[in-house]
């Protein structure tokens, strides 16, 4: 009897492509959850008390709830997918946070691990899969190497943010500027000297994590510490209201397209 039979689906399953075009609004939307990934941890930890241990359970639970709902789906759905990806950019930056703050790793040090994490699983990814381009997202292996790809990657560029931010004292600015003309630089290799389009994409992905987080900071820090006082809270309902405004004219393109296959057939 095989699997299909016993009501349980091959971890290969096909399904239609899971992930959204990358476009300018992806762009966007990304750099937006990101700066939400570092403003949002930092309201729910400070700025209402729970502390990192509850905050962290609480967004796991959620993110967990979000990728079950993601996983089920069998075709990419804007609503789903980007709140996965507004609660994992959170969950990421607890990650690093708690190993910093409570464990008292060095930054350098989760800057390394996560480094090497990430390279893992893209080895490991490209080895099971023979590609890592997020437009074959079609079977639940590929999902899982996608989703823990980008966990990955929003942990390691908290990392990296704060690394630079803090150990190097460049300060909120000057790291905004850093990590945005280090993605100036892949658009030029890509544009120009036709960069690997994968490679080029998984750069850009990672390095829209310290741009956002640097972003963040520098809008909802005290202006003694370098920010613009504008705090957590005002920061990230801003964020998220422009994410779900941006969400929603994606939802409705979507829809309209479905509908437009369904009266074509």
């Amino acid at each position: 009897m095989n699997q299909t039979a016993l009501g349980v689906e091959p971890i290969t399953r096909r399904m239609l492509n899971k992930v959204p075009e990358v476009t300018l609004i992806f762009w966007v939307i990304k750099v937006l959850a990101t700066t939400v990934g570092e403003t949002a941890a930092d309201f729910l930890n400070v700025d209402l008390g729970l502390g990192l241990a509850v905050t962290s359970i609480i967004m796991a639970v959620l993110l967990v709830a979000a990728l079950i709902a993601q996983f089920e789906l069998r075709r990419y759905v804007p609503a789903v997918y980007w709140l996965s990806v507004v609660l994992i950019s959170v969950v990421g930056t607890l990650i690093t946070d708690n190993l910093t703050d409570n464990l008292g790793v060095p930054l350098w040090i989760t800057t390394v691990v996560f480094a090497v994490a990430l390279a893992i699983t893209f080895v490991v990814w490209f080895t099971s899969e023979k590609t890592l381009s997020i437009h074959s997202i079609f079977t639940t292996r590929r999902e899982t190497f996608y989703w823990l790809a980008v966990l990955f990657t929003f942990a390691l560029g908290t990392a990296a943010e704060d690394l630079v931010v803090e150990s190097l004292n460049l300060g909120f600015l000057v790291a905004l500027l850093v990590f945005a003309g280090a993605i100036a630089l892949v658009a030029v290799a890509y544009f120009v000297f036709h960069l690997n389009a994968v490679l080029a994409f998984w750069i850009a992905y990672i390095l829209t994590r310290p741009l956002g987080a640097s972003t963040g900071d520098l809008l909802s820090q005290p202006t003694a510490d370098g920010g613009l006082g504008l705090g957590t809270t005002g920061t990230s309902a801003l964020f998220l209201a422009v994410i779900l405004a941006l969400v929603i004219v994606l939802s409705v393109r979507n829809k309209r397209s479905d509908d437009a296959v369904v009266t074509s057939a």
